[in-house]
């Protein structure tokens, strides 16, 4: 309900009054533009390493690219994650457990799926029981390459950045 003289007044149960309030003052621009450049800003990846691109990420991870300074810090538990970085082929047995990690990490998070195997296979594409990573999930952003660079990572990880602070993407 509008109240002419004050602006918005919110009736009816306490809880559901409070969460839209928090809801309506969290979607006004400054504060949204804040939120969401500290998510862009605090992306810890769940590693899911099932073939050779996980050599990639820990390279991608050590000194030489340290990619800390943007936010980016590997976490073992994906309670606390908020990106998945599916690392190579996933194969019908990991699928499952790909799409648990998915279901305990909290909103909003992000799919990336990394190197040839992730994006169509790759050398097993023909195999019965290969599952693509977009058939299960919302994927952000593929990194090409068989294994992709570092560099490529990288990038992509500076392209996630740029869509969360544009208000994009993301299972909010």
């Amino acid at each position: 309900m509008v109240c002419p003289l004050m602006g918005l007044a919110f009736l009816g149960r306490l809880e559901e009054s409070s969460r839209k309030a928090s809801q309506w003052l969290v979607e006004r621009t400054p504060i949204r533009s804040l939120r969401d450049w500290a998510i862009s800003f605090s992306l810890w990846p769940v590693h899911f390493t099932t073939s050779c691109c996980g050599a990639e990420f820990a390279a991608v991870s050590a000194p030489r690219f340290d990619m800390e300074r943007y936010g980016f810090l590997p976490f073992n538990s994906p309670r606390q994650t908020n990106l998945l970085l599916i690392e190579g082929t996933l194969t019908k047995k990991m699928a499952r457990a790909a799409q648990i990690v998915y279901q305990q990490m909290p909103v909003p998070k992000y799919v990336v799926a990394m190197g040839a195997c992730a994006i169509d296979g790759g050398i097993f594409h023909n195999s019965y029981n290969i599952v693509r990573p977009h058939e299960l999930f919302p994927i952000e952003y593929y990194i090409p390459g068989c294994p992709p660079r570092p560099e490529a990572v990288a990038r992509a990880i500076v392209m996630l950045h740029e869509k969360i602070k544009s208000g994009k993407g993301g299972k909010k």
